[in-house]
């Protein structure tokens, strides 16, 4: 019997913030997922694909390129990964611009675990927990 290797679900991070961003990354192995951190909207979008069973999580408010542009350039490039937007912003406003862009969920930074693990795993259809 050939023993099958699963790929762990790929997680792209954009956020700006470094110290945010390496938190994510390191829950994320923790919990056996694959993250992709980047510090720069520009750089995700020139190195981003269509890869199954994968998401971006994705902040609303960063310098030179929000959330929103993020979602909007991933639409035009034919992109359609399912994202997780999160923000410190919880407002109607904001929520209701994520949701319109495309977003499958709306997490207000800090983002407790539990549910940032919940939510990868309900977007991607994956279970990982562990």
């Amino acid at each position: 019997m050939v023993k099958r290797e699963v790929a762990a679900t790929v997680v792209y991070i954009v956020d700006d913030d470094a110290a945010v961003r390496e938190g994510f990354a390191r829950l994320l192995r923790s919990a056996g997922l694959a993250p992709r951190p980047y510090g720069s909207p520009e750089q995700f979008l020139e190195e981003v694909i269509n890869t199954p069973d994968a998401c971006v999580l994705l902040d609303i408010t960063m310098p030179r390129m929000t959330g929103a542009d993020v979602q909007a350039r991933l639409s035009s490039l034919e992109i359609a990964l399912p994202v997780i937007t999160v923000s410190a912003r919880d407002d109607a406003e904001t929520r209701s611009w994520a949701r319109e862009l495309g977003a499958r969920m709306f997490l207000r930074k800090p983002v407790d675990d539990q549910a940032l693990i919940d939510a990868i795993n309900w977007v991607t259809g994956s279970n990982h927990d562990r």
